[in-house]
């Protein structure tokens, strides 16, 4: 499942390890700030902060998305990735400190809309440089090293909100602090070895491989999943109130925080499994798969046990799923010249959740309950796992 432009040189691990820490850079900015420090600034500007919020997060997506997809053209036309990184990186710090100096939601809604442009002017480059050289035969070990990128974000957000550590502004600064000391060692020390293109088959699959057809197909499963992933990650706590009212947020907050945690040596494990036998799809399949089985065993609960069993099983196999398919996505990007853009519009299925899932949420809780949305979610889940037993016989009958 590799085609033509494609790296075939194998990457250092201190090159893989540093990009993982790079890119886990990006959950560290936008996990505590979006999650928890802007709600509280939101809250201190009106008293409408739900609506503010709302409008904030959709408009925020909207402006990730445009980004996502500009910048990483840009880092394709001027065939330029740290140089776009770096200012991305530099653009993302310089605006999150300028939060305390926006007073009216308005005006702190279009800062937000320039952050999330400043943010994906970094990420969308990074990813494409990940592209650009690492060669198939390690990417499923990259995807497990990506999974650092949101138990590094959960802790960032654990860091930060320490009590007594830093006062609100303070807490910006910390944050961006964080980005640096993820982001920097890889621009200033990140040294892949020179790629080469592949000339020769690999792993089976000819250059000619039907790649336009095989990128929808991953485009979509990502997307369904992700679906999945973003309403129950915004509706935990008020999931599992409903089971157990007299579950508090803290318990929720540790039980989640213990599932990213468990999830990334599982990544890990499963990641080199996958390169050692060629298997890359297999690994997806199965996370859809459970994803979905974990969220009926969670729509079906009666108890605490129940829904917190089918959590774990949904939160470790969804983390896995997301993190190798980052990875894995490579595979499908024929023309190294896009490879910028492509990814950008990749990035969609990471943006787009969020324009959708509150209306998705607001149409069927109130009338089905958690258990029809959760139904309707293990189905997305599912049907991804459908697809990706297409893209595998589309890759056999290449």
């Amino acid at each position: 499942m590799v085609f033509d432009s494609q790296p075939s040189t194998r990457q250092p691990a201190a090159f893989l390890w540093l990009y993982a820490l790079a890119w886990a850079g990006g959950a560290v900015a936008y996990v505590p700030f979006l999650t928890i420090l802007l709600p509280a600034r939101v809250e201190t500007l009106t008293s409408d902060a739900v609506r503010w919020l709302a409008y904030m997060t959709f408009f925020g997506a909207i402006a990730a998305s445009v980004g996502g997809i500009l910048f990483g053209w840009l880092s394709d036309y001027t065939r330029s990735r740290r140089g776009w990184i770096a200012a991305g990186l530099v653009s993302t710090i310089v605006l999150i400190h300028l939060v305390p100096f926006f007073r009216q939601p308005v005006a702190l809604l279009f800062l937000i809309m320039a952050w999330q442009l400043a943010l994906n002017m970094m990420l969308a480059p990074l990813a494409a440089w990940a592209a650009d050289h690492v060669p198939a035969r390690q990417l499923g070990s990259l995807g497990g090293l990506l999974a650092f990128s949101p138990a590094l974000g959960s802790a960032a957000g654990a860091i930060v909100t320490i009590r007594g550590l830093a006062t609100p502004d303070q807490r910006l600064t910390l944050v961006a602090a964080l980005v640096a000391i993820c982001v920097l060692p890889a621009l200033l020390l990140g040294q892949p070895a020179s790629p080469r293109k592949q000339a020769p088959a690999m792993d089976g699959v000819p250059p000619a491989a039907p790649s336009r057809s095989i990128a929808i197909a991953m485009w979509v499963a990502r997307f369904l999943v992700q679906v999945s992933e973003a309403a129950l990650f915004a509706y935990l706590y008020y999931y599992f109130r409903s089971i157990d009212p007299a579950r508090d947020a803290a318990s929720i907050a540790r039980l989640f925080g213990l599932v990213v945690g468990a999830s990334v040596p599982v990544a890990l494990l499963i990641g080199r499994w996958s390169d050692k036998h060629q298997r890359p799809i297999a690994p997806l399949f199965v996370a859809s798969t459970l994803g979905g089985l974990a969220l009926i065993a969670m729509a079906t609960a009666h108890d605490a046990t129940q829904a917190t069993a089918g959590y774990v099983l949904f939160g470790l196999t969804t983390t896995v799923f997301l993190s190798l398919h980052s990875a894995q996505t490579f595979r499908v990007l024929r023309h190294s010249s896009r490879r910028g853009r492509d990814l950008g519009i990749f990035n969609l299925t990471n943006t787009s959740p969020s324009l959708i899932m509150p209306w998705l949420t607001v149409s069927i809780v109130p009338v089905f309950g958690f258990q029809g949305l959760f139904a309707l979610l293990s189905a997305f889940s599912l049907g991804a796992a459908v697809i990706l037993i297409a893209v595998a016989r589309m890759v056999r009958r290449a």
